[in-house]
């Protein structure tokens, strides 16, 4: 008796014939498997999570830049040495409610001081 002939990996691969159905859920299964990866490790967001990111994004830049403003106010107050003592002296939380109320956060123009401009300037002023 003669032993059966082995195939190769690629003899066998070439007399195979898929199914339309097995080729369909097999294109269907790849589509899933690179969505997973493409959003878990890829890097990809939807277009809401971008236009949210971009939007963050360019709010922290004018509040960067406005804080630079609110620096140079602050070093054109006269007393600003004895006011920098007392910047330092207060807690972390505290110094961005008092310069808010030295009013150096408040932008020509505008009529009240932004909270996020004042806690920004308070870091640069103390560093």
């Amino acid at each position: 008796m003669e032993q059966p002939k082995r195939l190769s990996l690629g003899q066998r691969w070439s007399v195979s014939r898929p199914t339309k159905a097995a080729l369909f859920w097999s294109c269907v299964a790849s589509a899933v498997i690179t969505m997973i990866v493409g959003f878990t490790w890829g890097g990809w967001v939807r277009g809401a999570t971008a236009q949210n990111m971009a939007l963050v994004m360019a709010e922290d830049a004018v509040v960067k830049r406005l804080a630079s403003i609110c620096v140079a106010q602050f070093q054109e107050d006269p007393a600003h040495d004895q006011k920098l003592k007392e910047v330092k002296e207060l807690s972390v939380y505290e110094r961005g409610d008092y310069v808010k109320k030295k009013v150096w956060a408040k932008m020509p123009g505008e009529q009240e001081t932004d909270s996020k401009v004042a806690e920004e300037c308070a870091k640069l002023i103390t560093e």
